[in-house]
């Protein structure tokens, strides 16, 4: 199966070019059914790709990484998507084991000090929840857009996951940052309350900032890093150098 799917991405893409969202999100349970997933952080281009899910009762899970630091703010809106639409969010939260011995050792704030301190922390809250949701999977859903950064850019709305093996859709690739407010005020979408506060990429707590007009989509992500391509590993395309860390007062 994931063999032909692999062989499909190209189709998909001139399909996908001709589709809304919601016939995207469609086409690919026809696709893969029973093994289409989304991960959501709860932004606005997550919780639109949720309410198209849930309002239509698709058959596609929604699931979120719950790192253990993610902002009142998020936990607030996860709630509020359950009230609101009646539908289970799973949740994937890092190995307790390895959470604590990473803050024994190096302290709650490692990250701060070095690129592969930040790594470490995003390989065990993230990447490693990542993987165990995606078991078993053979399309994974995602809000990624192309205006969201400058590595974004060089992706396709349609993927192959080589290290997964499966198909990764991102039915909101074209879509613009007003595009989804538009959406979101029009069908009564709970969106999170940090959007209103300057923040565009919502994550960890201590890994996110608002950002200043002007500045670019992830600028308030690790901004003590100096690089061209901000991305925990879930996404990355990048295969360059590491970027350079500017030292950070804890």
């Amino acid at each position: 199966m994931a063999t032909s799917l692999e062989s499909r991405v190209s189709d998909l893409r001139q399909q996908f070019a001709i589709q809304d969202a919601l016939d995207i999100l469609r086409t690919a349970v026809e696709e893969a059914p029973g093994k289409v997933t989304f991960s959501t952080s709860f932004g606005i281009e997550d919780q639109i790709i949720t309410h198209l899910i849930f309002a239509h009762d698709l058959p596609i899970e929604v699931f979120t990484l719950d790192t253990g630091r993610n902002f009142q703010e998020t936990y607030s809106t996860w709630s509020k998507t359950i009230l609101k639409y009646q539908k289970p969010i799973k949740a994937y939260a890092p190995q307790t084991a390895s959470v604590q011995a990473l803050v024994e050792a190096k302290g709650p704030n490692s990250f701060y000090e070095s690129i592969e301190n930040r790594k470490e922390c995003c390989g065990i809250r993230k990447i490693e929840p990542l993987n165990r949701a995606l078991e078993g999977q053979q399309i994974w859903i995602t809000g990624i857009r192309a205006e969201q950064s400058q590595n974004r850019q060089t992706m396709e709305p349609v993927e192959w996951d080589e290290p997964h093996q499966l198909v990764k859709i991102h039915p909101l690739f074209n879509w613009t940052w007003e595009q989804c407010w538009a959406f979101a005020k029009d069908n009564g979408v709970p969106t999170n309350p940090l959007h209103q506060q300057g923040f565009v990429s919502i994550g960890c707590a201590p890994c996110t900032r608002a950002i200043k007009p002007g500045e670019d989509f992830r600028a308030g992500r690790w901004w003590w890093e100096n690089a061209d391509a901000k991305e925990c590993g879930l996404h990355a395309t990048h295969n360059g150098p590491d970027p350079v860390v500017e030292q950070v007062p804890a």
